[in-house]
């Protein structure tokens, strides 16, 4: 089982966090998102990463492979058993991608006006989330999931995206004290991501 990641992507993060919290064995090969491999362009029509590949079947989306890890490695599970959290969780991930993931890539590729509102939209968000983060160890659970391991790779970036959150978001600095400190999180890093934020690594 090969897994094409580049060292600098939160979605390859978050596969790389599921892999180490099962500590699954598998050969992670480091690419670059902008100049990929013929591997992965005859895997993934899309032309994407993370993509997975395992004997015959060939993965991309981050969500579908960390199912797909959850599913054929259980133990940990990730995931809840009953029908109903398990579609909650999912409903989380997306409501992640779309609310803030989608922020993060207007700062990354916007111009400076589009950027900068990014950036105050995304610190906003969060700060008003803070009460989320507050109740429960983890997001919304107090077991550790699929949907940290969602979270934690853009609250690691938040530094180097520029985003300062304030006083009033202290419950989402907690949390990702927390999860920065999980064993699982720090073997997921890679050497670029150690260095975004050095003093946290």
């Amino acid at each position: 089982m090969t897994l094409f990641s580049d060292p600098k992507c939160p979605y390859c993060h978050r596969v790389r966090m599921v892999l180490a919290e099962k500590k699954i064995n598998i050969n992670i090969v480091d690419v670059d998102a902008e100049d990929l491999p013929p591997e992965v362009l005859e895997a993934n029509p899309y032309g994407t990463v993370p993509t997975l590949v395992d004997r015959d079947l060939a993965l991309y989306e981050s969500q579908i492979i960390m199912e797909y890890l959850d599913e054929r490695f259980p133990h940990p599970p990730l995931l809840a058993v009953d029908p109903v959290g398990r579609a909650n969780a999912r409903l989380l991930m997306h409501r992640i991608d779309r609310d803030w993931y989608s922020l993060v890539g207007q700062i990354v590729h916007g111009d400076d006006a589009v950027a900068t509102a990014a950036r105050d939209a995304l610190r906003d968000s969060l700060t008003t989330s803070a009460p989320i983060f507050a109740a429960s160890a983890f997001f919304m659970s107090d077991e550790f999931s699929l949907v940290d391991c969602c979270i934690a790779p853009l609250l690691w970036r938040l530094p180097a995206l520029g985003v300062d959150l304030p006083a009033a978001a202290v419950a989402v600095t907690e949390y990702s004290t927390r999860l920065f400190e999980w064993p699982s999180f720090r073997r997921s890093l890679s050497e670029a991501e150690r260095e975004m934020v050095a003093d946290l690594a």
